[in-house]
């Protein structure tokens, strides 16, 4: 049984954070699946990636699309909510419920915008063990995240050793590249010098009705890393819009269509401060910042780690992950430690899309 709930929890306490400075005060959104056992040791925390939510799974009533990773969360599957108790809680900075920059500063009585502070991983996942912590919770059978999700796992693991028995990283990496950078950089540029954007102080109401072109555009940039060469040949192919003329300047291949699709409906959906506070987030990750090296940073995890890398990523190819892998194994800890390389040409997004692929490891993970 699924028995899907969503709660928000309000923390009327500081936190602080990576950069030094503090939030006051914040509050989580967060869903859950599945029953708590009476010892509470049937925990799965499910991490999401940068637009993602708290809505992993299921349906709301009203809503045909289901959560993110339905195919992979409930009952029978995967992550069988019929034995677990999964919760996603929606990070820090999102749009979706948690604090965020159009949150209001207790101090100032208006809106954070551009004086939220900037978060990194670890504050994510601070403000997530402290909602654990209220909620009785001191151990979890697993955390599994793709992506930024994987980031908060392997966060998990090495500032919170204790915590899962076992950590599953997905098409994820130990810090972001130059690559993955530069492609965020098309982002924020576009965002920053669009008339609409205001410096930040744009009208939250007006863009979620008609949109930010600079975010449209970021956002189709963004796609270009979440596919790749041979999947776009695959679901496109040269294949042109049947109502649009091949000699129209302004006819439309079926890829252009798609493009402009999730480009323009992107920002009706999802904050643009969120989004250049998690694209940060995400630039800045980096499990050796306070070490002498990967090792160093590796050293402190206790729990099982599993690395799923997908063959065809382009953002996150699997040699970063690999690296992961090779550290360990030349730490002694191979006995601990597992990478898989998924034989996908899907792209970064194989994660989310290719479930099939992979669940089957996921599932064989949690029976131990």
């Amino acid at each position: 049984m699924l028995d899907l709930q969503t709660r928000t929890i309000k923390f009327n306490e500081p936190l602080y954070l990576e950069s030094g400075r503090m939030l006051s005060n914040f509050k989580l959104i967060y869903e859950t699946y599945g029953t708590l056992n009476a010892d509470k040791s049937n925990v799965i925390v499910i991490c999401h990636a940068l637009t993602g939510s708290h809505h992993a799974a299921g349906t709301y009533a009203g809503d045909e699309k289901a959560g993110w990773w339905d195919g992979l969360i409930g009952s029978k599957k995967a992550v069988d909510t019929d034995k677990f108790y999964v919760i996603c809680v929606n990070i820090l900075g999102s749009c979706f419920g948690s604090t965020s920059p159009l949150s209001v500063d207790r101090s100032s009585g208006k809106e954070y915008r551009l004086n939220f502070p900037v978060l990194a991983i670890s504050d994510v996942v601070k403000a997530q063990m402290r909602l654990f912590s209220e909620l009785g919770i001191t151990r979890a059978r697993a955390v599994i995240g793709g992506s930024l999700g994987g980031m908060q796992a392997l966060c998990y693991a090495i500032e919170f050793p204790e915590f899962a028995q076992d950590i599953i990283m997905l098409a994820s990496t130990y810090q972001t590249k130059p690559w993955a950078i530069a492609f965020n950089k098309i982002a924020i540029e576009a965002i920053l010098n669009d008339e609409n954007f205001k410096n930040g102080e744009y009208d939250a109401e007006f863009i979620r009705k008609n949109g930010l072109k600079g975010m449209a555009y970021g956002r189709m940039a963004g796609h270009i890393s979440f596919l790749s060469p041979d999947s776009m040949d695959k679901k496109f192919g040269r294949n042109y819009v049947e109502t649009d003329g091949l000699y129209d300047l302004f006819g439309h291949f079926q890829v252009d269509r798609y493009m402009e699709y999730n480009g323009y409906n992107f920002p009706k959906r999802f904050d643009p401060l969120s989004y250049l506070y998690i694209v940060k987030m995400m630039n800045i990750f980096d499990c050796t910042r306070h070490y002498d090296s990967l090792k160093d940073a590796l050293a402190p995890i206790k729990a099982n780690l599993h690395l799923v890398a997908f063959k065809g990523d382009l953002l996150f190819p699997p040699s970063c992950m690999r690296e992961i892998y090779d550290a360990l194994c030349e730490m002694g800890r191979e006995a601990k430690t597992n990478f898989v390389e998924i034989d996908s040409n899907y792209g970064h997004d194989a994660f989310l899309v290719e479930i099939e692929k992979f669940d089957g490891y996921i599932k064989n993970i949690l029976k131990g």
